[in-house]
């Protein structure tokens, strides 16, 4: 019978990933790894999709009428738009942890401000909107006054 060597090595090779799929899956890993999965279930992280879910509703509602007609919707329109970009922003901002990579600022006191300054600006557009129902007398009507009941 014949004696096995004393040492044996066994190598195999492993097959080579198709070029970028090494390079993919090492930027979805950083990502995951970046991103804050305890701010997903916090309130903060609830009230911010409440209020993205409810401002594409305000924006839909206000796209879907004819809203220039009256040059006041403008602005209703503007903040319906931008105030629900900047709220997607700030929370991919904060889902990525980027207040503790940037610590220089404050961003406690830059989350109040931006809530303050939405709120501000959302009141303003309820107004308008409240202000010029009336001249959406029509098929265009129900639109408008879902945003801002006025009797009529």
């Amino acid at each position: 019978m014949a004696d096995f060597p004393s040492k044996v090595t066994t190598e195999t090779s492993s097959p080579q990933p198709q070029q970028g799929a090494g390079r993919l899956r090492g930027l979805a890993s950083s990502a995951t790894s970046r991103m804050d999965v305890s701010f997903l279930r916090s309130v903060p992280a609830a009230l911010m999709a409440a209020e993205m879910v409810l401002g594409l509703l305000h924006w839909a509602l206000i796209a879907g009428a004819s809203y220039w007609r009256v040059s006041a919707y403008g602005w209703v329109m503007f903040v319906a738009v931008a105030l629900w970009i900047l709220t997607a922003l700030l929370f991919l901002v904060l889902l990525f942890s980027v207040p503790q990579r940037l610590s220089a600022v404050p961003w406690t006191m830059t989350v109040m401000m931006y809530n303050g300054v939405a709120a501000l600006l959302y009141l303003t557009a309820f107004l308008t909107n409240a202000a010029t129902v009336r001249q959406f007398q029509g098929s265009f009507h129900g639109q408008i006054g879902a945003a801002a009941k006025k009797d009529t």
